[in-house]
């Protein structure tokens, strides 16, 4: 059972309620599909918890979340409010636009929240040191000159700032920070394959390349920092709507990855394949693609050991059936089972 977020390391908090899972301050659960998440409160991001923790935690949800009186619901998705702090989020038969904007509102929320009192913040400074230069002149350049210097400087340390720590393709711990985020760029396979890929900078040597399940992994780690200022509900939306009209996420990145500039003078144009010069929504699109099919993969390796799980069972429930059985029963049930399949071996 881990305690942190698989996205940013931050402490999921605990609850004294679910005893089966008394992990996270936020739980959301799909009883029909099985599937339970803690919804980090640092990033939002949602954590699919390991599949054999789940089961008693579901039901315990789902008990709960019926008794709560803080409740409210759609026909598809309800959220309550227990009197201990814990919230629940039910998830039933949602359609996808509905789901993602539960799901992602507000995490792209946050970020703009944040965004916002940080410029306010910012605004406030640069407004004192414009009054200060204009009444002291004392310096050259006056308060403009100052406010330009202060900007120049944050921007320097933004583009010096560590975003993530990620894995290269041969094993190697990358150092990824603002500057390299800048460069980083969607790609399309080597010739014969499908899928997509990243292209990101390295500061040891010429860029490199990822692609299948390294690509998907480390553009989920560096699209919360290339989405760092967050998005109204109603881009989120228009993100759901771009992602909805393709239908895969797979095929979606491949489309971007593919998508080839116009002719232009710039040398990055707004449409290219950089992440961080894809329109808002675009990149918006990005993560939502590819955090789902991250997910997407851990619940097919989830139904490929059921089934190992499954089978080990019904070798096991064979050998308790015939325990115990004369010789001539096994007899008489294999004639029989000759005589309803008399083709199979």
């Amino acid at each position: 059972m881990y305690s942190t977020c698989l996205y940013c390391n931050g402490h999921l908090g605990a609850n004294e309620v679910i005893e089966a899972f008394p992990v996270g301050r936020r739980l959301a659960f799909d009883q029909a599909r099985g599937r339970l998440w803690v919804v980090c409160r640092k990033c939002e991001k949602w954590n699919l918890t390991p599949f054999e923790e789940r089961w008693e935690a579901i039901e315990d949800c789902e008990r709960r979340f019926c008794d709560a009186r803080k409740r409210v619901s759609s026909d598809n998705i309800g959220l309550a409010k227990l009197n201990e702090g814990l919230e629940l989020v039910r998830i039933g038969e949602p359609l996808r636009p509905e789901f993602a904007a539960w799901r992602y509102g507000d995490q792209f929320g946050r970020r703009r929240r944040r965004t916002i009192l940080i410029g306010a913040g910012a605004v406030a400074v640069g407004g004192g040191i414009l009054v200060a230069g204009a009444v002291t002149a004392g310096l050259s350049g006056g308060g403009y000159g100052i406010w330009q210097a202060v900007q120049w400087g944050y921007a320097a340390v933004k583009r010096r700032r560590l975003a993530a720590r990620v894995t290269s393709p041969t094993g190697e711990r990358l150092t990824v920070r603002g500057r390299h985020l800048e460069k980083a760029s969607l790609i399309a396979p080597p010739e014969g394959e499908s899928g997509w890929g990243l292209l990101l900078p390295n500061e040891q040597g010429p860029p490199i390349s990822f692609h299948g399940e390294n690509a998907r992994r480390t553009t989920a780690l560096l699209m919360p920092k290339v989405n760092s200022g967050g998005a109204s509900r109603r881009r989120v939306q228009e993100a759901v709507q771009r992602l909805e009209a393709v239908g895969d996420p797979t095929i979606y990145m491949q489309h971007l990855a593919n998508m080839k500039p116009p002719p232009s003078r710039k040398p990055r144009a707004s449409n290219s394949s950089l992440l961080t010069k894809l329109d808002l929504e675009t990149r918006l699109a990005v993560e939502m693609a590819v955090n789902e099919e991250n997910e997407r993969i851990a619940l097919a390796g989830e139904l490929a050991l059921l089934e190992l799980e499954w089978k080990e069972a019904e070798e096991l429930a064979a050998i308790a059936d015939r325990l115990g059985l004369p010789d001539e029963v096994d007899r008489q049930l294999e004639d029989m089972r000759k005589r309803v399949a008399p083709d199979q071996p």
